[in-house]
C-alpha cells in the first residue's frame, strides 16, 4: 500500500507550462516596491529547473547583483539538510528513526529523566518534546560564545512548558543534538557529514555549512533589516554587521547558506523522491515517505478575513518539513529565518512542482506574498495581490505593538528603585544560559550577558525594580530586567522580558532566571 501510494505521489499530474507570464517583472515590481535590496528565486516543474536567477543587490551602497550563484543563508530552511543526513544514516543501518537517543548520544539529557529515557531521534526532529516556543533559543540567538556539545549538555536545565509529546511548540535546540548525535555515530562533525553525504552527492557545489567558506565566497548576499522605526521590522532597511549572526553551534537548526541554482537542484532530488539525476539515490523511497509524513497536528491561528483563503484546513509537521493544505492541494514546505534573511521552500508534490524563495531582509511579506501568488498559479486559482495584503497585515500588527511600547514607556510608576544602584550589581546565574554581569559606575547600571559576544549596554530605570537594557548593538531586542529582593533586601533572583510584543521568539527572556553569584550583594 505503501508503494502504491508514493507511485500515486511520484506519477504526478502536470503542471502548468512555466511560471507565470510576467513573473520576472513582478518580482522586481515587489522587491522594489517593499524595499527589499535582493531576492533569489528556483522554480522546478517536472524534475527541470524552469527559472533559477536574482534580482536587486546583494548589499545595500554596492553595485554587485544577486544572481543565481548568490549565497544567502536559509535558515530553518536547513532542518530538512540535517533529516536527509539522518536518512543516509537510516538507510546504512547504522540508526534507526525511533532508537532512543541516549543509545545513540551517551550523556544527552533533558530536564526530566523519564523524557530523558524516552526520547528518540523522531521526537528530536518535530517539535514535541514538551519545550516551550524557542527555549534555549538565547543560547545560539543572536550569536553565541558557547560550543555545541556545550549547548546540548545544558539542555538538561532548561524546565519543560508542557508533558512530553502532549502538543507542538516549535524549537531549535533539539536539532542541535541531532547535529550531535551525527557527530557521535559518525565521528564527523554535522558540517563535514552534511558537506559530503548530502550537498556533494546533490551536486549543490555553491552551497556551504561553513562560515569561512560562506564569508570568502564573493557571491553571497549581506543582511539587512529595519530597526530604527520604534519596534525591529520598522524603519529604513539598514545594513547589519555581517558576522553578527554567527550561531554555529545551532547549524544543524539551520545553518546552510545556498544558491538558487543549488536550490534548484535540492528541490529536483526532494520531488524524485531522493533519487539523483544519475539513477543512484542520495536517500530511499522508505526514508522519502517518513520525511513528507505528518506526526503532529500544529495549531492554527485565526487570520483576518482578508487572507481568510491561505488559512489551511490542517497544518502538520512531519521530519523537518511543514505539511499543509492549500486549496486542496497537499503542500510540503519550510521556512527560514536568520537575522537579516528570510527564505522559504515550497513543493506541491501532486503537481511535480517546487520553487524556493530568497531574501536578504526581514521582510516576510514579501516572502509570503510571492509563495502565493506562486501557489496560486500552480493550483490555477484567481491572481491576488498577497505581497499587498501580507504587509497591510504586517503593518496593522506592528501598529498595534507600537502602541502598547509607546503606551507603556509614556507611564511607568515613578517608583523606586528600593535599593542604590551599587546594590544591583554583581554576576547573575541561569542554569542555561549561563552569566550576565551588572555593573555599576557613575550613578549608571550596566548589563553584560557573558555566553553572547557583544551584548551589553546600560541599564536603565523603568519602574520599581525593573530597568530596560539600552544595548550598545540597536539592532537586538530590548528587554526588561526585574530584581526581585528577599526579605532582607538583597537581590535574590533576576527575571526579563522582551520589550516588544513582537519580538522573535527566540529571544526568549521570559525563560531566564538568574540568580545571584560571588558579588552580587
Amino acid at each position: 500500500m505503501k508503494k502504491a501510494l508514493l507511485a500515486l505521489v511520484l506519477v504526478a499530474s502536470p503542471a502548468l507550462a512555466a511560471p507565470p507570464k510576467g513573473f520576472e517583472a513582478r518580482v522586481e515590481a515587489v522587491r522594489q516596491h517593499a524595499g527589499v535590496p535582493g531576492i533569489a528565486i528556483a522554480i522546478v516543474e517536472n524534475g527541470k529547473p524552469v527559472l533559477a536567477r536574482g534580482w536587486g543587490v546583494r548589499k545595500l551602497g554596492a553595485s554587485d547583483k544577486v544572481d543565481a550563484d548568490t549565497i544567502f543563508p536559509t535558515g530553518s530552511t536547513g532542518k530538512a539538510f540535517t533529516v536527509a543526513a539522518l536518512a543516509t544514516l537510516v538507510d546504512a543501518g547504522k540508526i534507526s528513526w525511533d532508537d532512543k537517543v541516549t543509545d545513540r548520544l551517551p550523556g544527552f539529557q533533558m530536564y526530566d529523566y523519564w523524557v530523558t529515557r524516552e526520547m528518540t531521534i523522531r521526537d528530536l526532529l518535530v517539535h514535541r518534546s514538551g519545550l516551550g516556543l524557542g527555549a534555549g533559543d538565547l543560547l545560539f540567538a543572536p550569536r553565541s560564545n558557547i560550543p555545541r556539545a556545550e549547548a546540548v549538555r545544558r539542555l538538561r536545565f532548561i524546565k519543560p512548558a508542557t508533558s512530553f509529546r502532549s502538543g507542538y511548540a516549535y524549537d531549535n535546540v533539539l536539532y542541535m543534538v541531532a547535529g550531535q548525535l551525527i557527530e557521535a555515530v559518525t565521528g564527523q562533525t554535522w558540517e563535514d557529514y552534511v558537506r559530503e553525504h548530502v550537498l556533494k552527492p546533490a551536486g549543490m557545489l555553491t552551497s556551504t555549512t561553513d562560515d569561512e567558506r560562506r564569508f570568502t565566497t564573493a557571491d553571497r548576499a549581506f543582511p539587512h533589516a529595519r530597526f530604527n522605526g520604534g519596534l525591529r521590522g520598522l524603519g529604513t532597511q539598514e545594513v547589519l554587521g555581517e558576522r553578527d549572526d554567527l550561531a554555529r553551534n545551532a547549524a544543524p537548526a539551520g545553518g546552510l547558506a545556498i544558491s538558487a541554482n543549488d536550490m534548484a537542484k535540492w528541490l529536483t532530488l526532494q520531488l524524485a523522491g531522493g533519487r539523483l539525476p544519475d539513477g543512484e539515490r542520495l536517500f530511499s523511497e522508505a526514508a522519502h515517505e517518513e520525511m513528507w509524513k505528518p506526526v503532529l497536528l500544529q495549531p492554527i491561528a485565526p487570520r483576518p478575513d482578508y487572507l481568510k483563503a491561505t488559512q489551511p484546513m490542517f497544518y502538520t509537521y512531519a521530519l523537518g518539513w511543514d505539511v499543509q493544505d492549500y486549496h486542496g492541494a497537499r503542500i510540503v514546505w519550510h521556512g527560514g529565518a536568520v537575522f537579516g534573511f528570510l527564505s522559504a521552500v515550497v513543493l506541491i508534490p501532486e503537481k511535480n512542482v517546487a520553487f524556493s524563495i530568497e531574501v536578504n531582509s526581514e521582510d516576510g511579506d514579501v516572502v509570503r506574498g510571492l509563495m502565493y501568488e506562486l501557489l496560486d498559479h500552480y493550483l490555477d486559482q484567481p491572481k491576488d495581490d498577497w505581497p499587498a495584503k501580507l504587509a497591510k497585515f504586517k503593518a496593522e500588527r506592528a501598529a498595534e505593538a507600537l502602541k502598547l511600547v509607546r503606551a507603556a514607556a509614556a507611564a511607568p510608576a515613578k517608583v523606586g528603585p528600593s535599593l542604590p544602584l551599587a546594590r544591583y550589581a554583581g554576576t547573575y546565574r541561569d542554569p542555561w544560559y549561563g552569566d550576565i554581569v551588572v555593573g555599576e559606575a557613575g550613578g549608571q547600571l550596566t548589563i553584560d550577558f557573558k555566553s553572547t559576544p557583544r551584548m551589553g549596554g546600560r541599564l536603565e530605570h523603568y519602574q520599581y525594580d525593573t530597568f530596560i537594557t539600552r544595548l550598545d548593538d540597536k539592532s537586538l531586542e530590548p528587554a526588561y530586567v526585574t530584581f526581585a529582593l528577599d526579605a532582607e533586601g538583597k537581590v535574590d533572583r533576576v527575571t526579563m522580558k522582551a520589550v516588544s510584543p513582537i519580538a522573535d521568539f527566540s529571544y526568549d527572556y521570559q525563560d531566564l532566571l538568574f540568580q545571584p553569584v560571588g558579588s552580587a550583594r
